[in-house]
């Protein structure tokens, strides 16, 4: 059974960065499309960015020029790069994997002065 769990989210002013890590555990496949998530409170879960196995990667036009997505798939880690953080983009954010439907249990990112 594979299990993801993310890390790295907490407390940053605007305009600052942060870095998230989504570990995955078990028989996780290589050739899978992993995303990133978002829900802010008192709203739906959003799509943020996606990749690849092969490194291709879409992003939200909310981040887009502000977050990167990266992957390691010999550690099985994929990472997001936050820059130029906005008030907007608190939120719990979360891994998934998209094909098998699996997510971790989310990191909370605050934005705040």
């Amino acid at each position: 059974q594979v299990q993801l769990v993310e890390s790295g989210g907490g407390l940053v002013q605007p305009g600052g960065s942060l870095r998230l890590s989504c570990a995955g555990s078990g028989s996780m496949s290589r050739t899978n499309v992993l995303g990133w998530y978002r829900q802010a409170p008192g709203k739906e879960r959003e799509l943020v960015a996606t990749i690849t196995p092969v490194g291709s990667k879409n992003y939200a036009d909310s981040v887009q020029g502000r977050f990167t997505v990266s992957r390691d798939n010999a550690d099985k880690t994929v990472y997001l790069q936050m820059n130029n953080l906005k008030t907007e983009d608190t939120a719990v954010y979360y891994c998934h994997l998209i094909a098998s439907n699996i997510w971790g249990k989310g990191t909370l990112v605050t934005v705040s002065s």
